[in-house]
């Protein structure tokens, strides 16, 4: 079973911005499509009801969805530069009117790191290093703090079972001294779906966790990949949402999303009758929507 593993960046009136920052920024990158909200929606027109775009061959998908939720990060954004204009570039254009989390400089683990939170929120991991040997040049890295600090672990367990070709490739946990709890997770890398994903736990009080601003979006070709994926992903006290919505028991917000979808949308003809279908629904009933 492979299905892909996308970040979905829910913004308040910025995607748009956001996007075209985005691809200015990151080299061999690119808007693949971009849809506003139609008159009558619960939106203005002006801002994106769906938007595909691509960093370095990574792809996110974004939309503008209000106020609700804001970014934070628990979930940021790993970027492996190779070199240091590269990582000037992207350092520049992303601290403009952001703030720096850990100022770029040289720490033991990297020659030249820092970590950013760029205009719209979202947080940047920015290091000099080999794509090669990462093996991804951007890769979504999750915080467990707060009440899911030392979850880590129990994550990568998790998740690595749930999706197929998947596997842990390397543990780097805190030792007596280092400055938070002695054995949680200080680095671990792992893959879902072929795909890359850094974790790791901080003890310290940071204020925030997991929500509905990143979540990740799986593609399901079939209802029983759909049913697969939601039953594994809420069990053990997770929470099922609306729309294909759902939250993990570490709180992780996930999307189970029929493939077929977007193909139904684009239809005119065919898309008010399956907006309406899925705005009723929690889990996706494909039958349902054709």
């Amino acid at each position: 079973m492979k299905n892909s593993i996308t970040p979905f960046l829910w913004f308040d009136g910025k995607a748009e911005e956001a996007a075209k920052l985005y691809t200015s920024l990151f080299n061999n990158s690119k808007i693949i499509s971009m849809k506003h909200w139609e008159e009558g929606s619960p939106f203005p027109k002006e801002q994106i009801m769906a938007c595909v775009f691509e960093l370095h061959g990574q792809r996110f998908h974004a939309f503008d969805a209000g106020p609700l939720f804001k970014f934070n990060a628990t979930v940021s954004f790993f970027v492996v530069c190779e070199t240091e204009s590269e990582i000037n570039k992207l350092w520049d254009g992303l601290i403009q009117d952001g703030k720096a989390m850990m100022p770029l400089d040289k720490y033991p683990w990297s020659e030249r790191y820092g970590w950013v939170q760029d205009r719209f929120g979202i947080s940047w991991q920015l290091m000099l290093g080999d794509v090669s040997k990462m093996g991804q040049k951007i890769i979504p890295a999750f915080m467990f703090t707060g009440s899911q600090a030392g979850k880590a672990e129990q994550a990568i367990e998790l998740y690595t079972k749930v999706f197929a070709n998947s596997s842990i490739k390397d543990i780097n946990r805190y030792v007596r001294g280092e400055g938070d709890t002695e054995g949680a997770i200080k680095h671990g890398r792992f893959t879902l779906s072929n795909q890359n994903f850094i974790a790791m736990d901080s003890s310290f009080m940071h204020g925030i966790a997991f929500n509905e601003a990143i979540s990740l979006f799986i593609g399901c070709d079939t209802q029983e990949e759909i049913d697969y994926f939601w039953n594994k992903l809420i069990a053990d006290g997770g929470q099922e949402s609306q729309c294909g919505w759902l939250k993990d028991k570490f709180g992780v917000s996930w999307q189970v999303v029929p493939t077929i979808l977007e193909k139904l949308l684009s239809d005119p003809a065919k898309a008010p009758r399956v907006m309406q279908a899925f705005m009723k629904m929690e889990k996706f009933e494909i039958a349902k929507l054709l």
